[in-house]
């Protein structure tokens, strides 16, 4: 199950795609992109799809990562439901 936001987060990229982000005061390594996409019509919008861990010894989960085109600020926009918070 998972949960919808608007939370701001921090993104680093490399060569164009998240790497790492920090949400909620804790860093997340990006260990998988699973998808990604910006708009066409929208240059300045960005999503991705990310599988993601706080740290080697936590199991890994699906965020969505997206820049918000009028501000160019990152949002997530889904992550693990409560379980996993």
């Amino acid at each position: 199950m998972s949960r919808v936001f608007g939370e701001p987060v921090e993104v680093w990229l490399r060569e164009g795609k998240p790497v790492r982000f920090v949400w909620r005061g804790r860093l997340y390594g990006v260990l998988a992109v699973l998808a990604g996409s910006t708009g066409a019509d929208e240059p300045d919008r960005e999503s991705w799809r990310v599988e993601a861990s706080p740290a080697r010894n936590v199991p890994s989960a699906v965020y969505e990562l997206a820049r918000d085109p009028g501000t160019g600020r990152w949002l997530i926009s889904r992550a693990p439901g409560p379980s996993l918070r």
